[in-house]
């Protein structure tokens, strides 16, 4: 079995948690970690005995590391992905990519000039959850209803130390796992985007919409902003109703029950940070030539395209 190279850009929480999922992998090494604060990156390193490096270029150069795992703010993430690209290495991005729609696009175009493969780490699509919910949906092609219920907190985002510009931009930094959900259940082209209460950025409050897709599956996408409300996804078709709230959590109601049936869950999820640990089996999966479950940086940039049609922000920032 070849042993894969792992390199970690960014030594904050998320790095941290993606580099202990991939060393708990048989035949994968962390080797190399380029951080902002360089005492961080010793720290982070020092756990897994790599390499320290001061530049992109170096971590790649020195390492030749077969993946790269990018872990760093949305405000950073543009110009980090224009180093990061310019190396032959597969590439796992943390989400957002990009504070808005504009950035996400703009990357997107510089992996494709650059001939990069990269996923996104849209960790919510990897829960053991989720998976059991496409398992229950496989081998039913009836129509299906998705129901997003999201909450977002501008004022504690804030409290939470966020710059101003991604607290605006907050539907991308974090409703965009929610919004994510309806691509992921809806299948086909997003054909019709119909907001029914719309986005007030100078008054924050409710959102709503509906959103067609071509396969004549729907979503409707609820969010309660600097309000109280969970984060819950359920989705239906002729045979079952499945829902995820929380979202760590699937509940299964067929035809003809009247309550809920609790799916054990994965233990991997609460031995590691949820989805996480799945989505290093996937790149690893990747780097060896096998299909992968990850979203693709087209998919992801394709959610971050239906959130910005649901917020009325196509073409434009948040605020």
């Amino acid at each position: 079995m070849r042993n894969w190279k792992i390199a970690v850009v960014g030594a904050g929480y998320m790095a941290q948690e993606h580099a202990r999922a991939f060393a708990s992998l048989p035949g994968v090494a962390i080797v190399g970690v380029c951080g902002r604060t360089r005492s961080r990156a010793e720290t982070l390193a020092g756990l897994y005995g790599a390499q320290v490096c001061d530049s992109i270029e170096a971590l790649q150069r020195e390492t030749q590391a077969d993946a790269v795992v990018v872990a760093v703010n949305e405000l950073s993430m543009r110009d980090v992905c224009r180093e990061v690209f310019a190396h032959p290495w597969l590439c796992l991005l943390e989400k957002p990519v990009g504070v808005d729609l504009a950035q996400a696009e703009e990357i997107l175009a510089m992996a494709k000039r650059a001939g990069t493969r990269a996923f996104v780490a849209l960790n919510r699509r990897s829960y053991a959850s989720t998976r059991q919910a496409l398992a229950e949906l496989a081998d039913d092609d009836s129509p299906r209803l998705i129901s997003v219920l999201d909450q977002q907190d501008m004022v504690a985002a804030r409290a939470g130390g966020q710059p101003d510009e991604v607290v605006r931009n907050y539907m991308y930094a974090n409703s965009i796992h929610l919004v994510d959900y309806l691509n992921l259940f809806g299948r086909g082209d997003v054909v019709a985007v119909e907001p029914t209460v719309c986005w007030t950025p100078e008054q924050p409050g409710f959102v709503a919409a509906t959103v067609r897709y071509a396969s004549g599956d729907a979503g409707v996408y609820q969010a309660v902003w600097d309000g109280p409300g969970p984060w819950a996804v359920s989705v239906t078709n002729r045979q079952v109703r499945l829902e995820m709230r929380p979202l760590e959590q699937l509940g299964v109601q067929r035809r003809g029950e009247r309550r809920l049936t609790a799916v054990d869950p994965d233990p991997i999820d609460s031995e590691f940070k949820p989805g996480l640990r799945h989505m290093a089996e996937q790149l690893v999966a990747a780097l060896g030539g096998a299909p992968t479950s990850l979203a693709s940086l087209d998919e992801a940039t394709r959610s971050m395209a239906l959130c910005a049609d649901i917020y009325g922000l196509r073409g434009a920032r948040a605020g």
